[in-house]
């Protein structure tokens, strides 16, 4: 997934409401950026922080730059859009790269399930039961090549995991795809100490037969793609 203009470089000065960064780019010029995150963005927000905007010219948005990466300035991009993954994924879906979803040739995004929920997307193929499967973007990393998530409380999450797991009961296939938006990770996890919840309801969707896959990115400045199938660690709660 290739950015629509490319993207222009300056440093964080302040992320804040959640969506909004100012920054200040390398002409010199202080912008206010659309934040599309509404994660803590843990590790990600400090001030002076290596950063990338996206420039758009759409009349519709208030907004003129999009904030799309941080730079760690040692060859490694975290990706901070959380729109980003779905449709990344949606490519690598289209071109029949994932090996778990490969013989599935309908791919249905956004479809309604559960109680007033969406999955982001449904797969289907006669002959084999439909998958449901929910993408989580992963940007939290806290020691090591170690990703974690979430990085914040996330009900919505729980709600998810709970819904998949009645997908599994009813015939279906259940995934959690959890991709990861970092280039300095090897491995992820479930940050059970932020949402201890959410590793409850990951622990009760894995034994109700909810599939975890987990896949890393290729991040430059001028786009993210999906990469390699990454190790999920799993370590059941006490």
């Amino acid at each position: 997934m290739r950015f629509q203009t490319p993207l222009v470089p300056g440093r964080l000065i302040r992320r804040y409401k959640r969506f909004l960064a100012d920054v200040r780019l390398d002409d010199g010029r202080e912008v206010t950026a659309h934040c599309a995150n509404p994660g803590s963005m843990m590790g990600l927000a400090a001030p002076d922080l290596r950063v990338w905007l996206e420039p758009n010219d759409d009349p519709r948005k208030k907004l003129k730059f999009g904030w799309r990466l941080v730079d760690h300035e040692n060859g490694h991009f975290t990706g901070v859009d959380t729109s980003v993954p779905n449709r990344a994924l949606r490519a690598a879906l289209a071109q029949g790269q994932i090996a778990e979803f490969a013989a599935y040739q309908t791919v249905r995004p956004e479809v309604k399930y559960g109680q007033n929920s969406r999955i982001d997307f449904l797969l289907s193929e006669p002959g084999l039961p439909d998958a449901y499967v929910e993408v989580k973007s992963v940007t939290l990393r806290r020691a090591g090549d170690l990703a974690e998530f979430p990085d914040s409380v996330t009900a919505r999450g729980a709600k998810h995991l709970a819904e998949l797991a009645q997908m599994r009961a009813a015939g279906h296939r259940a995934v959690l795809f959890y991709l990861v938006q970092r280039t300095d990770c090897a491995r992820v996890q479930v940050a059970a100490d932020i949402d201890p919840t959410y590793a409850r309801a990951l622990e009760a969707g894995i034994a109700a037969g909810v599939e975890v896959i987990a896949y890393d990115t290729r991040i430059t400045p001028e786009g993210v793609t999906l990469g390699q199938m990454m190790p999920f660690v799993h370590r059941p709660l006490p």
